[in-house]
């Protein structure tokens, strides 16, 4: 695959699914539903839905689709796949909160290989770049990317910043987050946990309750593009994708120089 084209095609899809779903947030008529497993869906997850998929199908029709608002892709079976979670954070998004982004992600062989992270209410753009290494590009955000600065996952020492969801920390994460030393502990919601460890900005992100490879692709790829690392605390080993159903089970994020535990 021609990666210098597959990311500029991420990112322009990216940038287009956020511009959407500012579009419908400045509206006053988010168009709440609730899917069948009660999770909410609004006019803005399926307006970027229709948005990024239209495009990836239209660069990449033989590579495989995968897309959280399009429940037929999700018996796909494939080496080679995009992933996308349009809107990544609908309850922070319904709540104006403002911790939303669209994650678009390829995974080859189990391994998310490139990615791009937008939050549009925050103003930040992560990706990774043509040779799989991290960035983040500084706005305006424009046709041809702009300024970029590499992320580098790293921990200066000492006790661990530690960032946890916003919607979801329950029991078992606050349990798993008392086994270190801890700075602080900040709340963030969707992938952007991922891109805030990815930049250096925290260290440690657990998670114990339920997510879908959707969720986690892209800021994964992101953090292993600038040196950190996904952890399945199932079985303690590398995370891969691809897995039936495309479920997750617990994991742990985190940069160079820490240890699990």
């Amino acid at each position: 695959m021609d990666m210098d084209r597959l990311v500029a095609t991420m990112r322009r899809l990216a940038l287009a699914g956020g511009e959407a779903i500012m579009e419908v947030y400045g509206s006053g008529d988010l168009g709440v539903e609730a899917k069948a497993d009660d999770s909410p869906v609004t006019r803005a997850d399926k307006a970027a839905d229709a948005v990024i998929s239209a495009g990836l199908r239209e660069a990449f029709p033989d590579v495989a689709l995968v897309t959280e608002e399009q429940a037929a892709t999700h018996s796909k079976v494939a080496d080679r796949f995009l992933i996308v979670d349009p809107l990544d954070g609908t309850k922070e998004f319904v709540r104006r909160r403002g911790d939303f982004t669209v994650n678009i992600a390829l995974v080859e062989d189990g391994a998310p290989v490139r990615g791009v992270v937008y939050a549009p209410a925050r103003r930040r753009l992560f990706y990774t770049d043509a040779s799989g290494a991290s960035v983040e590009e500084e706005g305006p955000f424009g046709r041809a990317p702009g300024r970029t600065t590499p992320l580098q996952a790293a921990h200066p020492g000492g006790p661990l910043r530690v960032v946890a969801s916003k919607s979801h920390r329950d029991a078992a994460t606050d349990a798993y987050i008392a086994r270190y030393d801890v700075a602080g502990i900040v709340s963030a919601g969707s992938s952007l946990k991922f891109c805030l460890v990815a930049a250096g900005e925290a260290d440690l992100y657990p998670r114990f309750g339920p997510t879908m490879e959707w969720d986690t692709a892209a800021g994964d790829a992101v953090l292993r593009g600038a040196g950190g690392r996904m952890i399945d605390l199932g079985t303690g080993g590398t995370f891969r994708y691809g897995k039936p159903g495309y479920r997750n089970g617990s994991f742990l994020a985190h940069g160079p120089g820490v240890a699990p535990r």
